[in-house]
């Protein structure tokens, strides 16, 4: 027997001038009718607000679409609509605003037809005003019983009461940040706003209907506004699009004097001719040849598997919700560590997915039977092809960022339609925006042969991998990067932060020959690295290798290091999704020793914080990281955190340390604490070390802390009667010295440890140690750079430990000098007046550039 067809016209039950004070009173209002009018069980009513707790029913320009959960759909007994109309507006969700509630109670199929004509009429602005505030229930009814869109609704642009012209004077037109910004603004005035250039005309509270204007430098538009209080949100928004000019103008004018300065030559290799040139940070040495290749999520074929629109809208709004969620945890990321200005990019993403056309297209194709991830994927390509197709360069990019967070979101719908990176199949220099520490990590040397991000810092630990790898990088390269069209041939110079774009054959030649010259000049110092660094007068100096885990102990070893001078135990903690247990870090701690065979091993403990952060550990938000709970301060605020790794830590002592062991610098073990900055935590530690290593009967181990604030270096004298040893941390010395956030790209120049101020607090702080006989290591970026050595052996450093592959240059630097040269050096350094005059004694010591 076949099932009756539903009606056309479900039934319409419709109120005027409603006054709900909650959105829950406006459901209950709304069900209310549902039942009067006998379409639904009253208990479907308890329904509808389920459904609103869990799935927020809100379809755009107003409309939201209360109905109840999908395994309630017996309670209802006829098809019906519940319309109220509420002209003052009701609170819904995260500031979006409701004038009408229609409510729906379906049989079988007739949702479908429903939210088909509701998606096509929340695209009729004009229409939905005006159905705001009618008198007339037939215009409600007219409204949600046809089936086509309203005519006369395209017809010629015109604009709204209040107005205002202006002419586009932002350098690279309307890009995603202001007009981010526009649309914040523009959400904040009760009165409707739209932006006209030409016959074109954008809604201003709607950003990819304002990036699909193309505004370019120059253009005129109009700006106008109707409705509460009209004249002071034209004030309002005109204020807000005029007062972004000087901020425009001066990144532009900054961007140019950039590329002037990247014009200019370099100490190092230099082209003859006149390639285009982008300039970054140089952040891991090396000169590379090859194709360019910007990092971009691999295709995924999108299956269509239709659904019903109930399931399907949910799971589109979880997505979207759990998106919104990873934007803004890297909006927050962003901008404590490079700005608000950098941090916009995210914001303006997040608006790009909450923006109503795109999710009403997705609803719109869901409704027309399509499944829920095809019909959102449909929507982000439909309209990053229109963006794209608007032949402006910054919105092209938009578009990318608009299929860059669809595809955020397409994951979250299904995990399975994750993308991975594509890389092509000939060795390339990368591309990309950033990389995680894991991403950097996880690059073949092989196949990435170079490696370029628009954001990051010399310092940061993505940098740092990239040097541990052996792979070229510049960082802080800008945004233009990732415009830069696949397979363009390049020479990327990681050690002047330069990438030179499609070089003449004469360049080419020459940066191979260069090349070739450097290879060699390595290849002797390789040769040798298993000597010893001693200088021509016999001073020793300890080399040691920094390593994460295990695994990179033979690559140290067989560089020429002579131990482990930092294990970074935060990767054990990083790497995973969960906290390892004192049993897994045990066994990583065994197999450091074992691999390291009686060579010493300093293992700082946990350091997390600033720029490092674990979202397992669920650590509370902080205004500013870099100056709170970070490295032996969290230790001493989570027991749960410190215990376990002290405890792992002594019991690798007590079964992997043979009887008999060195104490002092040459001590199979030692535990080191980050983060130091007074007597009484050093006190409190080794409390907390003293009681577990008795408790576990295990041997006593060097106990050492990480010289990283100018406190802990002005007060050396007096913490190293309470330690067995200092391992000075020079990036984060440079960074609370000259008080620049190693993270901020803008300020990345001037944050450079050959400071001479950051000089002298090395001095002091060996100084201040050699009064207590102990000795003193370096494990910061000046470690591993020949000249940095150089000076911090001349300034009384016992130890440098630095990534594998600088070992080689600098124990054959070291070896090229007398230790009484190298002070007198470290003396004319220190009497400098700023960072650039040390650099000038390098290029003079070392006849080239440090």
């Amino acid at each position: 027997m076949l099932a009756p067809t539903p009606p056309l016209n479900p039934r319409l039950l419709i109120r005027l001038g409603a006054t709900p004070t909650t959105k829950e009173a406006a459901i209950r209002e709304a069900a209310q009718l549902l039942v009067a009018g006998g379409c639904i069980d009253p208990a479907y009513e308890a329904s509808m607000l389920r459904r609103e707790a869990v799935s927020n029913t809100y379809l755009g320009h107003g409309v939201v679409i209360p109905h109840g959960m999908v395994d309630d759909r017996h309670l209802v007994r006829e098809s019906g609509l519940a319309v109220l109309q509420v002209p003052g507006g009701i609170a819904w969700h995260d500031g979006q605003v409701a004038h009408l509630v229609v409510a729906i109670a379906a049989q079988s199929d007739t949702h479908i037809t429903l939210l088909r004509r509701l998606t096509r009429l929340i695209q009729d602005e004009a229409r939905l005003t005006a159905l705001r505030a009618t008198p007339r229930k037939e215009e409600i009814a007219a409204a949600l019983t046809e089936d086509a869109a309203s005519p006369g609704s395209a017809g010629p642009a015109t604009d709204l009461s209040q107005r205002f012209d202006w002419t586009v004077d932002y350098p690279t037109g309307l890009h995603a940040r202001p007009a981010a910004h526009w649309v914040e603004v523009a959400r904040s005035c009760p009165a409707r706003i739209q932006v006209r250039h030409g016959a074109e005309v954008a809604d201003a509270k709607n950003l990819i209907a304002l990036l699909q204007l193309g505004l370019r430098c120059g253009d005129g538009v109009t700006i106008s506004a109707e409705g509460d209080d009209e004249a002071g949100a034209l004030s309002k928004i005109c204020k807000a699009v005029t007062g972004l000019s000087a901020g425009e103008k001066a990144a532009a004018q900054a961007a140019a004097a950039a590329a002037a300065k990247a014009a200019g030559p370099v100490a190092g290799w230099n082209p003859a001719d006149a390639p285009r040139i982008h300039a970054g940070l140089g952040a891991s040495p090396g000169l590379v040849i090859g194709p360019i290749h910007v990092l971009s999520q691999a295709e995924v074929a999108v299956p269509d598997e239709p659904e019903p629109l109930t399931s399907g809208g949910d799971r589109l709004h979880a997505a979207l919700e759990a998106t919104a969620g990873q934007l803004r945890a890297l909006a927050d990321d962003t901008e404590r560590r490079l700005g608000k200005a950098d941090a916009g990019i995210f914001k303006a993403q997040g608006e790009l997915i909450a923006d109503t056309d795109l999710i009403t297209l997705a609803c719109q194709l869901m409704v027309e039977g399509h499944g829920v991830a095809f019909a959102w994927n449909q929507a982000v390509e439909r309209m990053a092809g229109k963006l794209s197709a608007l032949g402006n360069p910054v919105l092209a990019a938009r578009a990318a960022d608009l299929r860059d967070v669809g595809r955020r979101v397409l994951a979250q719908i299904d995990p399975a339609l994750k993308s991975g990176h594509d890389l092509p199949d000939v060795p390339c220099i990368l591309i990309a925006p950033d990389l995680a520490p894991s991403d950097t990590a996880g690059l073949d040397p092989a196949r990435v042969i170079g490696l370029a991000t628009a954001q990051g810092g010399p310092t940061s630990h993505t940098a740092i991998l990239a040097r541990t790898l052996g792979i070229p990088a510049l960082v802080a390269g800008g945004a233009s990067l990732l415009a830069l069209a696949n397979r363009t041939p390049a020479i990327l110079d990681g050690g002047t932060g330069r990438l030179y774009l499609d070089p003449s054959e004469a360049d080419l030649a020459s940066a191979r020959a260069w090349s070739a010259r450097q290879r060699a000049a390595a290849a002797d110092e390789a040769r040798a690295r298993a000597l010893p660094a001693r200088t021509t007068d016999g001073h020793a100096i300890a080399i040691g290798a920094n390593v994460n885990n295990p695994e990179q102990v033979p690559l140290a070893l067989d560089q020429g290091a002579e131990g482990v001078g930092l294990m970074r135990t935060e990767f054990l903690f990083l790497e995973r999704g969960d906290t390892p247990t004192e049993d897994d870090q045990y066994a990583t701690y065994r197999a450091m020793l074992a691999a390291l065979a009686g060579r010493p091993l300093i293992v700082r403990t946990l350091d997390i914080g600033g720029d490092k952060q674990v979202a397992h550990l669920h650590l509370p938000r902080e205004e500013n990281p870099f100056l709170g709970v970070r490295g032996a301060r969290l230790l001493l605020r989570r027991p749960d955190l410190m215990e376990p790794q002290l405890r792992a830590l002594y019991r690798a002592a007590r079964d992997g340390v043979p009887a008999g062991a060195p104490l002092g610098q040459h001590a199979p073990l030692s535990i080191m604490f980050p983060m130091i900055t007074s007597v009484p935590e050093v006190l409190t530690l080794r409390a907390h070390c003293e009681r577990i290593r008795l408790e576990l009967d295990a041997p006593a181990v060097p106990i050492g802390i990480m010289i990283e604030v100018p406190a802990a270096a002005i007060q050396a004298d007096a913490l190293a009667r309470h330690c067995d040893f200092f391992s000075i941390g020079t990036n984060d010395l440079t960074q609370y010295a000259l008080a620049i956030d190693r993270q901020n790209t803008d300020l990345a120049p001037e944050a450079d440890s050959l400071h001479p101020a950051v000089l002298r607090l090395i001095h002091m702080t060996c100084e201040g140690a050699a009064r207590h006989k102990r000795w003193v290591g370096v494990c910061g970026g000046i470690a591993g750079d020949p000249f940095g050595a150089g000076l911090l052996a001349g300034l009384g450093v016992h130890e440098l430990s630095m990534t594998p592959r600088d070992v080689a240059a600098v124990k054959a630097r070291l070896r090229s000098a007398g230790i009484g040269e190298l002070r007198a050096l470290a003396a004319r350094a220190c009497a400098q007046e700023d960072a650039a005059g040390v650099r000038a004694l390098a290029r003079a010591w070392t006849g080239d550039a440090a």
